[in-house]
């Protein structure tokens, strides 16, 4: 999830675990342990982008990295705030949950968290977009007003388990819909008599009421939308998007990209655009829901230079795209 929603769920536990002991230090600390897993993306400044990608919600969102720094960060919390009344386990609690439920919150994402590193096993419910305000903004407002009442209140407990239990029966309503959604796809492929290979569905960004779905077929795929306020039954697929194997040529045996197929999972597709050979990953969408005229959120040039040394670029995505993309995503939510 993004980082705000990641900082107000560590606050949340931090003061589950301490805020009776510390108060307001809780909701700090916490949403400091509820942002560290994210530190990996720095890892783009000292590696390759390609390489950064695939070290994403690796190590930093497993349980083996909340067992072993939780601990550590929470002797220097006990140095820090020696005159508190906490101790080395009540900060080491605070650092661990904040830690821990950042990765479970990631897995309901697309892209999912390594929560079992080293096994690659990457989990992935794709139930909630990375930003949601309906999961996000009532649940931040509860962490704010808690912090107003002091740290022994019964109504600071209250308001925070409020959020907290909230929050929560958000993201079961998630997996619903997806629950309702799924059928919607499946259903319109059998009727018609379209062989496929696999379905995966995911919401549209900042909502849960349209969601997405990617097909793949024997050499290529389709992609349809399907909103809960549809008043049509079935889905409408795009034209058939062909995977284009063949564009990769030698390049197929470059190590980036071999990379790159593995962290799309195989949802991706290659097209010559604008004079250049571009990798899209299918499972983050188009800049639109026109399949055809869209172009793909996360998309990489492939290209050797003057020096024939192999790159890969990663194309920009801009402002104006994103506006153009929630603008038509607002409008097909409203049904058809």
């Amino acid at each position: 999830m993004d980082s705000l929603t990641q900082i107000v769920l560590g606050a949340a536990v931090g003061e589950v675990a301490v805020g009776k002991k510390v108060g307001n230090w809780a909701i700090l600390w916490g949403g400091v342990a509820g942002t560290i897993p994210d530190l990996d993306v720095f890892a783009k400044y000292f590696t390759d982008n390609v390489t950064a990608l695939e070290i994403h919600r690796g190590f930093s969102h497993s349980i083996l990295f909340s067992l072993i720094f939780a601990p550590i960060f929470g002797w220097i919390l006990t140095k820090i705030h020696k005159k508190l009344d906490a101790t080395w386990k009540d900060w080491t609690l605070l650092m661990f949950l904040g830690l821990f439920t950042h990765p479970l919150l990631d897995a309901h994402t697309t892209w999912g968290t390594q929560l079992f590193w080293p096994f690659e096993y990457r989990i992935a419910y794709k139930n909630i977009f990375v930003a949601d305000p309906l999961y996000t903004l009532p649940f931040l407002a509860c962490v704010i007003a808690l912090m107003f009442y002091k740290k022994e209140s019964f109504k600071r407990k209250r308001i925070n388990q409020f959020g907290l239990i909230i929050s929560s029966f958000y993201m079961l309503l998630t997996v619903g819909f997806k629950w309702l959604a799924y059928p919607k796809f499946i259903n319109t492929l059998n009727k018609e008599k379209i062989e496929y290979l696999e379905v995966k569905t995911r919401p549209t960004p900042l909502n849960s009421i349209l969601w997405s779905a990617n097909v793949k077929l024997k050499d290529g795929f389709i992609t349809g939308y399907y909103s809960l306020l549809d008043k049509q039954e079935d889905v409408i697929y795009s034209k058939f998007i062909p995977q284009n194997l063949h564009l990769l040529g030698n390049m197929i045996n470059e190590k980036k990209v071999k990379q790159l197929i593995k962290i799309s999972e195989g949802w991706y597709t290659l097209e010559e655009r604008e004079g250049k050979l571009l990798l899209n990953d299918l499972r983050f969408g188009q800049n639109g829901i026109d399949a055809e005229n869209s172009k793909f959120i996360f998309s990489f040039e492939l290209k050797y230079n003057d020096k024939g040394e192999f790159e890969v670029i990663e194309q920009p995505r801009t402002f104006k795209q994103g506006g153009a993309l929630i603008g038509s995503l607002f409008e097909r939510i409203k049904g058809i």
